[in-house]
């Protein structure tokens, strides 16, 4: 069930990407004898992310989550990151100081936190453009407060990492708020900055709410109430209940991605999946449907660098 709720005013809103965990080889006939075909290694977890992304573009995939290629800071992402520590460090006050004025001053300390972080130190930015950045990050918060009133908010958890097995996949994600409802229900929130889906696509934007839904079932043996999705570009809320059919669907498309994954990884098979968003990857000129030689993508990386032993990713 879903439910879409307009602004007040408006109503009529790596985990490791590459472990020891090898896959098989795989043996293909060939007439000048066998064949033997080395895979890559498979990721150690999945999240809502690598799901995606996956979905989107195997290749894409390969690059960011196996091969852990670097790409340059986006200017939405890091802005994402800036106004969503804000909202966390405002989640951290007691309910009565959380005002307009008092995000405003967490946005200015999250702003000095992040400062020096490759993902705002490396953007290449005029002062104009910084200008614009900062008055978008702080019309983003200030929307904040058209879609709830934080003060009735009880979160139980902020940036909480949660883990499980499901099937054959470990599956984690990073849920922005946890938060328990006037009637001592589970709720999951999770802030977005980029523009709002249409209706036509909710469902799709509600996948990484659902699999967050699956891992407090399986982690704290209860089921979210709903989870919704704060847009704070319009703003707007998108609203959903995770239903008995919902979670096991997620448990279910799960599994069968990791197949693929498992196929395409025993195989060394990624192949691109050209789409709108190619305009926006970051490896597109490494892309054979752009004339580009996937393996000369390991350039990105520098001369010398060193990517083993693969470390957990920090970010779902």
């Amino acid at each position: 069930m879903l439910l879409r709720i307009h602004t007040r005013s408006e109503r009529p809103r790596g985990g490791y990407p590459a472990t020891q965990r090898a896959t098989p080889s795989t043996w293909l006939s060939h007439p000048g004898g066998t064949v033997r075909v080395m895979g890559r290694a498979l990721p150690y977890s999945l999240s809502p992310s690598s799901v995606s992304s996956f979905k989107e573009c195997p290749l894409a995939f390969r690059f960011s989550y196996l091969d852990r290629l670097p790409e340059p800071p986006s200017p939405w992402a890091s802005k994402g990151t800036l106004v969503h520590r804000a909202l966390e460090l405002l989640m951290c006050r007691p309910a009565d100081d959380r005002t307009v004025d008092a995000a405003l001053a967490d946005l200015d300390r999250a702003r000095a936190e992040l400062a020096e972080h490759p993902e705002f130190a490396g953007l290449e930015l005029s002062d104009d453009d910084w200008a614009l950045f900062h008055l978008d990050a702080e019309a983003l918060v200030r929307r904040y407060f058209e879609l709830e009133d934080p003060t009735t908010v009880h979160p139980i958890g902020l940036e909480l990492k949660l883990q499980a097995e499901i099937g054959p996949v470990r599956l984690r994600g990073i849920i922005d708020r946890l938060e328990l409802d006037a009637d001592g229900e589970l709720v999951v929130t999770d802030y977005k900055t980029g523009r709002v889906p249409s209706e036509l696509f909710e469902s799709k934007s509600l996948g990484g709410v659902h699999t967050y839904a699956l891992l407090c079932e399986q982690m704290l043996g209860r089921r979210p109430a709903r989870v919704q999705l704060l847009y704070l570009s319009k703003p707007e809320a998108i609203i959903a209940t995770p239903t008995e059919q919902s979670v096991r669907g997620v448990a279910r498309k799960t599994t069968a991605l990791w197949t693929a994954i498992e196929r395409a990884c025993a195989r060394d098979d990624f192949r691109p999946h050209p789409s709108r968003l190619c305009e926006f990857c970051s490896f597109k000129a490494y892309c054979p449907s752009f004339g580009g030689d996937p393996e000369q993508a390991a350039e990105l990386r520098g001369p010398g660098t060193v990517i083993e032993p693969a470390l957990p990713l920090a970010n779902a």
